[in-house]
């Protein structure tokens, strides 16, 4: 008995399946030929009833006589067939046998005569027990005279025919059956050795050993499912070493601000230090919790976000005056390095988003042009109207680049290109889940030292803005 579980149910299922149809199959098969044969049988009967009353009309006229009724077997006489001579009562005239029952015959196909079609009845002969057909019909001498001819004939040897071929059909069947059992054993184990091996990596993979892998070439949604948990282990081993880079990156992050204000805070405490000492330490000590404060909204930011809680306060934004502002914001960091930034933007464009929310996208993409832009060079910040309602934001620096192999997952939660630039990761990751809430994209297109071109782009509202005062140019 197979124990409980895929394999009894892919093998009980097959076999069943393939029980019924066979079974149908053979049932169909052998009515049909039953069928066959014996409507061939009536059908040769009925042909010779034809026949013979076509010469009957033109040889037997007179009253009825022994003679008479001796003519009529004559006429309608078939080999290995008894005929027989009924009145329309059933009673029985002349046999072909030359026995005189002393009964009335009171099967079916005689009434059915005596209506005026070809009858037909099949059974068993009484006394003899034997499997007959009986046929009959009525027939007409010159009007005056009425007979029912019937035709009793042995369907043994059919019935044994019959008999051979259906015990030939089910030993075939049982053949059939044995073969597809072995078959949906093999069938089974095709699918559930596969799912053991599956089940045993994957219950190593539930205690953590991710190194373990799924071997072998499987196919099908087999394969499928193999390569899938393969990749969700290279995954996972990714997100942790990701995970474990960030937690080094940001205690990096963190240390170092803390460190600085911890350190001015005890020299401060101390005392004995002039004024412009002083405000250099206390400038040193809000700087740096600027920075923390920074930290640690970014990591709220990409919380909020990952949790689907992040609300956006939908209004009408001024594309060109948004720019301006980053501009503003960001222009002190780009002086340090003596980096121009330009703005390209002739028209006034507005879309429905959160204002605050697109600025801190845009001054994220600004803010890592200037970070990875060499000095004396240039960004450019342009808006333009893309084909239907679409706006285009395009920041485009020329400074180091992203290589082909980082492009791809610049984008990535906690990726940083390069390290040593500090930050978390997270910025745009966090950009593009902003741009993504508003309905947009963020595109990228890089080539490594030739520079990093953003593009942002979003749908544009169709309502019209109120007249309002026109900013004036900030560049």
């Amino acid at each position: 008995m197979i124990k409980k579980g895929m394999r009894r149910q892919i093998v009980l299922h097959y076999i069943f399946v393939v029980f019924v149809a066979l079974l149908l199959v053979e049932v169909i098969f052998l009515l049909a030929i039953r069928t066959y044969y014996y409507d061939s049988v009536y059908s040769k009967i009925t042909t010779h009833i034809g026949t013979a009353e076509d010469f009957l009309k033109y040889e037997i006229s007179g009253e009825r006589s022994p003679n008479q009724l001796q003519k009529l077997l004559d006429f309608f006489e078939m080999d290995y067939t008894e005929l027989q001579v009924l009145t329309q009562d059933g009673n029985m005239l002349i046999s072909s046998t030359g026995f005189q029952p002393d009964r009335t015959i009171t099967t079916s196909d005689v009434p059915e005569a005596v209506g005026g079609s070809v009858g037909r009845w099949v059974g068993r002969q009484p006394g003899t027990n034997e499997s007959v057909m009986a046929v009959s019909k009525l027939v007409h001498i010159n009007g005056r005279e009425t007979y029912v001819i019937r035709y009793v004939t042995s369907m043994e040897r059919i019935d044994s025919d019959l008999l051979n071929l259906t015990l030939v059909s089910i030993g075939i069947g049982s053949a059939v059956m044995a073969i597809v059992v072995l078959f949906s054993f093999g069938l089974a184990n095709s699918i559930v050795k596969p799912l053991k091996n599956i089940t045993a990596v994957s219950a190593q993979m539930a205690k953590g050993k991710f190194t373990t892998r799924i071997k072998g070439d499987y196919r099908y949604e087999i394969g499928d499912l193999a390569s899938t948990l393969n990749y969700m282990a290279d995954e996972i081993i990714r997100s942790n070493q990701i995970k474990d880079d960030f937690i080094s990156s940001i205690s990096h992050e963190l240390r170092t601000p803390l460190t600085s204000i911890k350190g001015w805070s005890e020299t401060l405490v101390s005392g004995g230090y002039d004024p412009e000492e002083t405000k250099l330490g206390m400038g040193i000590i809000s700087k740096e919790s600027d920075r923390l404060i920074g930290l640690v909204e970014e990591i709220l930011d990409f919380s909020k976000l990952q949790q689907n809680e992040m609300k956006l306060s939908m209004g009408r934004v001024d594309i060109k005056v948004l720019l301006q502002e980053t501009i503003l914001n960001i222009w002190a960091k780009a002086e340090k390095k003596r980096i121009h930034l330009l703005l390209e933007c002739e028209e006034t464009f507005f879309i429905k988003g959160d204002a605050n929310r697109l600025k801190q996208v845009f001054l994220n993409l600004v803010d890592n042009a200037v970070k990875f832009s060499p000095e004396d060079s240039s960004i450019v910040l342009s808006a333009q109207r893309l084909t239907g309602s679409e706006l285009a934001v395009i920041v485009r620096d020329s400074g180091i680049g992203i290589s082909e192999a980082h492009l791809g997952r610049v984008r990535d939660r906690f990726f940083q290109v390069d390290a040593l630039n500090g930050g978390t990761g997270l910025g745009l990751a966090i950009s593009q889940q902003i741009v993504e809430l508003h309905g947009g994209k963020l595109e990228m297109d890089s080539e490594l030292g030739k520079g990093t071109q953003v593009t942002v782009i979003l749908p544009m509202t169709e309502e019209l803005p109120p007249e309002a005062p026109q900013a004036e140019n900030l560049l």
